[in-house]
């Protein structure tokens, strides 16, 4: 994912826009390691698991990384004027899109399909709101297709959805201003 930050500047409306500067790729990349394997890995985990003990630890290590980054959140969001509105700071870097990527495809897709569903993205106030916001950035919503997730994860999963239905719902409306 790094590499789409830069290797197609030539062709990108805004090249200047850098998620991933020099400076701070340290802290990017610590930020992305601790939230990929319990949570970008943590729905496959758990949406895969051949057992019941794996499951239940699966969850289990979602579910506290979720409550875990939520707290942050909500700790950066309190003190808003000193803190820092995304996780590495006031600008969205690359390990922003990283958890946005599977906070939007939360209710989606990994809460019914992947059976984590001990809570939905809804319940957690300020993953919510930080998954909103960055939706709402300019030109976000545009590649982000509610129908097209659905559709991928029901339809190009058999072995989890053998007959294929697409669910109706949920009905989210991630353009709810953010706070």
């Amino acid at each position: 994912i790094q590499m789409l930050n830069s290797e197609f500047d030539r062709w990108a409306a805004h090249p200047e826009v850098d998620f991933y500067p020099e400076e701070m790729r340290d802290l990017i990349n610590q930020k992305i390691d601790a939230i990929y394997d319990p949570i970008n890995n943590g729905v496959y985990k758990t949406g895969f698991a051949s057992s019941q003990v794996a499951y239940d630890e699966a969850i289990s290590e979602l579910f506290n990384a979720l409550d875990s980054w939520d707290d942050v959140l909500g700790q950066w969001h309190i003190a808003s004027e000193k803190g820092s509105r995304y996780l590495c700071g006031n600008s969205i870097t690359l390990a922003d899109w990283c958890l946005f990527t599977t906070l939007f495809r939360f209710d989606l897709a990994y809460y019914g399909l992947f059976k984590c569903n001990l809570r939905q993205l809804v319940d957690y106030p300020n993953l919510w709101n930080y998954c909103r916001d960055l939706y709402q950035q300019p030109g976000v919503s545009k590649v982000c297709s509610i129908d097209h997730v659905k559709r991928v994860y029901y339809l190009g999963l058999p072995e989890l959805n053998p007959s294929g239905i697409i669910p109706a719902g949920p009905s989210i409306d991630f353009s709810v201003p953010s706070s």
